[in-house]
């Protein structure tokens, strides 16, 4: 089946409204307020101000309940207007294999709490068929192979880390498919970044605990622009010299940092910001599904930042301890 042709002036409308809404997003300077507000519910006002709905600054729940929906109303904005919605289907996914995890490891037991109904399958009904038959049947193809091999990992072995590997390779796999069939080059350039950090991330803990090569084989993805094959034949020499060329070498060097003792969250907030980085090349875009796409992740990044400020509030850390900890901002 050939692939689609995207054509970027189909774009003009949701490109001019994106633009606008970018307005709206947690920058720098509101982080520094909700980072300076004197009490949890200054620091949450700077949220409601920017649309999110009013909710308990106290409460993790509240925050939790809060951030749903503005990703679900997120989601249905742009479907709305999203000329190729099936674009977003890569955005949705990790939702539905976080939420095939806890299920897996719920082992029947209920972990709606746990779940998150952003993804391409209904959370209440994922858990409401699996519960009632423990089976996968109903999952698509690329899902149920890998929930029936992650329970059966996870059965044999008791050993959630090993069980949750399968589902994140199938993710992965699922999700760079998902990018190649779009058509869109800068989707599929972002996919690939996202794989390059997952596996210099896999890289770098596997060497910090000195876990063998048979052992971080099995956490490597394909399809990166660093090859596996790659990955496993120079691991010895260190990680900056595989990921040199690419968008993660910076994080490479803090990688190196961190195996010798270094701070191994200075290495992930830089994983963290080069992919932001190389999605955030959609800003020079004037208009097109980049437009869109950048922004999605721009969201998805600033409803991490939102919840590492408003988790630290509620913990009583520092302004400064808690900004360490955040990611750079899109806009």
């Amino acid at each position: 089946m050939a692939k689609k042709k995207i054509k970027d002036t189909d774009y003009l409308f949701l490109s001019a409204r994106i633009r606008s809404l970018e307005r709206n997003l947690l920058s720098k300077p509101r982080m520094e307020r909700m980072l300076q507000a004197e009490t949890p519910a200054e620091c949450a006002q700077v949220l409601t101000e920017l649309g999110y709905p009013p909710f308990d600054p106290e409460s993790e729940a509240g925050l939790n309940r809060a951030l749903s929906q503005v990703r679900a109303d997120l989601f249905a904005d742009l479907a709305r207007f999203m000329p190729d919605p099936e674009l977003l289907d890569v955005f949705k996914l990790k939702y539905d294999y976080h939420n095939l995890k806890a299920l897996i490891k719920g082992r029947g037991a209920d972990v709606n709490a746990l779940l998150v109904d952003a993804g391409r399958i209904r959370a209440d009904d994922m858990a409401a068929k699996y519960q009632q038959s423990g089976k996968w049947d109903f999952l698509p193809a690329p899902m149920r192979g890998a929930a029936q091999e992650s329970a059966r990992v996870l059965a044999e072995t008791g050993d959630p880390q090993r069980s949750d590997f399968v589902v994140d390779k199938a993710y992965f796999a699922e999700m760079l498919e998902l990018a190649k069939a779009s058509g869109c080059g800068f989707l599929l350039d972002y996919v690939r970044t996202q794989i390059d950090a997952a596996n210099l991330r896999s890289a770098v803990r596997t060497t910090r605990m000195h876990r063998a090569a048979t052992f971080l084989q099995q956490v490597l993805f394909e399809g990166g622009a660093v090859s596996v094959e790659r990955i496993l034949a120079g691991i010895s020499g260190g990680v900056a010299p595989l990921y040199r060329g690419t968008p993660l070498r910076e994080a490479a060097v803090l990688g190196d940092e961190a195996v010798a003792g270094g701070s191994l969250t200075a290495f992930e907030k830089a994983c963290d910001n080069a992919v932001l980085a190389k999605v955030g090349q959609a800003r020079s875009v004037p208009f097109g599904p980049e437009v869109a796409i950048g922004y999605v992740a721009a969201r998805e990044n600033e409803f991490t930042a939102a919840r590492i400020i408003m988790a630290g509030r509620l913990a009583g850390l520092g302004s400064d301890t808690i900004r360490e900890r955040l990611r750079d901002c899109y806009v």
